[in-house]
This record gives structure tokens, sequence and C-alpha cells, in this order.
């Protein structure tokens, strides 16, 4: 009897184990689709921030090329185009290695041309590049237009491979490739130093080795107005880049998550830009007595360029006030320039430069703890110590750049030339140097 009842239920507990086997079996491929799901979800945000991040290329073309004067509108333009074609290709072959390859706190060493490349996020190689690149390129463009209408195009093509892939990979690589400044604990979520500090730093170097455009300032340093040939086309830049920046910040999460915080990053972005557009509109009206509309866009970069490194760290309010202080800063660092007689023609470095370090520091003074950064900020009671290390960081990337692109800008300047000669510059870079008009037209060509 016994036996029998044993041989019975052999048949049922196999049966047990079996669908205990089926279900475990059935567990884990339902844990390995959420995990396959989850990753494809993250690539598609990530494509998705790189695709509005390269669209800001246009933006950033519309903006320049609005700012200056009519005949110089094909040269800016295609200074911007093939920007992101030598960033594409610098950060391609170099840049990505020396940024996020296996190396030492200065610099990555490996992974050139992607060869034995790792991702730096939970998504595949190539969308991480991709996003990536988009950012090379974005620091490289800055530099356009602080030097716009008296550079020579070939020594803009050189300018830009080498920043693309060498000098912004390594200020990367210290700050989001591991590197010295990441160690130290320095925070900067989207790229207020890593961008645009970077791309500031090299526009006012570039513009101070160029020397002034012909009739900025008079003989007794007094600037005078030179007039931007379309407001209407560097308004649209503004709203482009604007819609990109959405890109550019949020996207820098690098996943999706519960969403949480890809929506207070959004609406810091918002606020900050709309806060930077109505002090610096304030700010210029009150010094000048009119609601100048180009001091307001470019208060609206400001705003957008402040609040890219806090964005993650910093409650909706202090996003309003970190814009509204680069609003204001913008219009006084342009006075500043001129007080110099530096000639930036669209703002480059106050924009970029000045409300880049300022965005830096403004982590170590807003960010909170519980939002993710590694010490409070002095608003919330915090030690000085995070703004110590924002300070110090700011200042090591403003160093780097500003020897590093002054040996490059000096070096094209002794071999190739920076500057056109005054005809080019008097004719205008489109015919001098592309053979072309902007507007009615092309420039025949000949032999004679």
């Amino acid at each position: 009897m016994v036996k029998k009842k044993v041989s019975k239920q052999i048949p049922i507990l196999a049966a047990v184990m079996l669908c205990s086997a089926g279900t475990v079996q059935a567990a884990e491929s339902q844990a390995q689709s959420i995990a396959d799901l989850k990753v494809g979800l993250d690539t598609v945000w990530v494509l998705l921030g790189a695709f509005l991040v390269f669209f800001m290329q246009a933006g950033f073309g519309m903006v320049e090329a609005g700012f200056i004067r009519a005949k110089n509108t094909c040269n800016i333009l295609t200074k911007n185009f093939l920007d992101f074609c030598m960033a594409s290709i610098g950060f391609f072959i170099i840049g990505y290695a020396l940024m996020f390859g296996d190396g030492n706190g200065f610099s990555g060493l490996k992974g050139f041309m992607l060869v034995g490349a790792q991702s730096g996020a939970d998504v595949p190689l190539f969308a991480f590049w991709l996003f990536q690149a988009a950012f090379c390129g974005a620091a490289a463009t800055i530099v356009a237009g602080g030097m716009a209408e008296r550079m020579k195009f070939t020594a803009y093509l050189v300018y830009s491979f080498i920043i693309s892939a060498l000098v912004y990979p390594i200020v990367g690589h210290w700050v989001w490739g591991g590197g010295w400044l990441a160690q130290m604990g320095f925070a900067d979520f989207a790229g207020s130093a890593v961008v645009h500090t970077t791309g500031g730093v090299a526009a006012l170097v570039g513009t101070i080795l160029l020397k002034p455009r012909n009739g900025k300032y008079g003989a007794d340093g007094k600037p005078k107005v030179i007039y931007a040939h379309s407001i209407p086309l560097a308004a649209l830049g503004v709203f482009i880049l604007w819609f990109g920046w959405f890109g550019f910040n949020c996207a820098s999460t690098l996943a999706v998550g519960d969403g949480s915080l890809i929506g207070r990053v959004a609406i810091n972005t918002n606020l900050a830009a709309a806060m930077g557009g109505v002090i610096s509109m304030v700010t210029v009206w009150k010094r000048f007595g009119k609601p100048d509309l180009s001091m307001a866009m470019n208060g609206a970069l400001a705003g957008l360029v402040s609040v890219t490194a806090p964005c993650a760290y910093i409650e909706p309010w202090a996003a309003m006030v970190i814009g509204g202080i680069g609003g204001w800063i913008v219009v006084r660092g342009v006075e500043l320039l001129d007080r110099f007689m530096v000639d930036d023609p669209v703002g480059a470095f106050p924009v970029h430069g000045l409300c880049g370090i300022w965005g830096t520091l403004a982590v170590g003074i807003f960010g909170k703890s519980a939002l993710g950064l590694a010490k409070n900020g002095l608003a919330y009671g915090g030690s000085p110590a995070q703004l110590l290390i924002q300070a110090a960081g700011v200042a090591a990337v403003a160093v780097f750049v500003l020897v590093s692109m002054g040996l490059v800008f000096k070096l094209i300047d002794v071999t190739i030339g920076l500057r056109v000669n005054d005809k080019h510059e008097l004719e205008g870079l489109d015919i001098a140097e592309h053979g072309m008009e902007s507007y009615g037209g092309f420039q025949i060509f000949s032999s004679a």
C-alpha cells in the first residue's frame, strides 16, 4: 500500500516541480523583457535629446546671422554648418576616447574611433556617442558668433576641429568622464561649465586676438552701433535654441525613470529662460530708456545657460533667481566688453562665458542634497564646501581653455592667419570667401 501511494505521488510531485520551474522561467523572462523595454525607452529618450541638441545648430546659426550684417550671413552660416561636420569627425576619431575612455584624472586614453569604447550610460554606445557629439558641436559653435565678420574661414575650420577633438573632450573628461573634478564632487548636470564656459572663454580669447571689426570703436574708444541685419531671424534662432534646450537639459538625465527628474529639469529650464529675458529687458530699459529686444533675447539665452548646471538640483523658485541674475549679468557683461574695446558681435562671452561661470557657482548656493547633490548649498544652510568645489572647478576650466585656445589661435595666426584683410572685411565675407551673396544671387566666377 505504501509503495502504491508513493508511486501515485511521483507524477504529482514532478508536475508541481515542472510548474514551479515554468513559473520561475516565466518570471525571469518577464523581468528580462522589462529590462529590455527600459533600455529601449531610455535609448529613444537619449536619441530624442541628441536630435533636439543637433537642431540647436540651426538656432545658433539664425541668432548669429541675424545679429551681424547681411554681407556676412552666408559666411557665418557656413561656419555653423561645418562646425557640426568637424565636431562629428573630430569627436569620433579622437574626442570620445579622451572624454570617456579609460585613462587617468586628466584624460581618457582608450576608445579611439570607438574601437573598444564603452558607453557612459545604460544605453547603447552609438546612441550615447551621438548625444555627446551634439554637445561637442554646441560648444564649438559658440565661438563663431564672438569672432564673426572678420575671421578667415580656413582658420575657423582648423579651430573647430581642434576644440572638438582635443580641448572640449579633456574638459568633459574632468567632469563627466570620471576625471579629477568629478572625484572632488564637482557638479555640472548639463554643461554650464563643460559646454558653455568652455565655448565662451574660447570665444573671448579669439575675439581679443582678432581685434575689433573696423569702425566698431571711435578714436575716443566709445563703441559705435553696428546694426543687426535681421532681428526676426535672430528671434527665430532664440526660439529654436529655447526649444532645443529642453533636449539639452532634460535628456541629460540619460534615462526616463519615473519622469519626476525630467519634469523638474524641464520647469527649471523654462522658468530660468523666462526670468532671464524679463530681467535683461528691464535692466537695459532702465539704463538706456528703451526695451531692447535683442538684449531681451540674449537675456533668455543667459537664463538658459545659467540654469544648465544646477537644473536637476534646485527648486523652481531658485531657477527663477538664477535665470534673473543671468539676465542682469549679460547686460553688464556686454557693457564691460565695450569698456575694454573687445568686440563680441553676438555677446558670446557674456551669454556663455560669464553666465556659464555663474550657473556653475549657483550649484553651490541653491543646490539641495535631497535632490541629488552631494552637499546642501548655502541657501539651505549648507557649508561653503560645495561652492568652493564649484569655484575651483570653473576656475580650472576657464584657465585651461584660456591657455590651450590661446595657443591654438596664436599658432593659427602665425601660420595661415586668423583675420581677413581690410578689403575683404569691407566687401563682406560672403563674396570674398564664398563667392556668393546671401540675398540677391551668386557672384560670377571668372579666370580674370
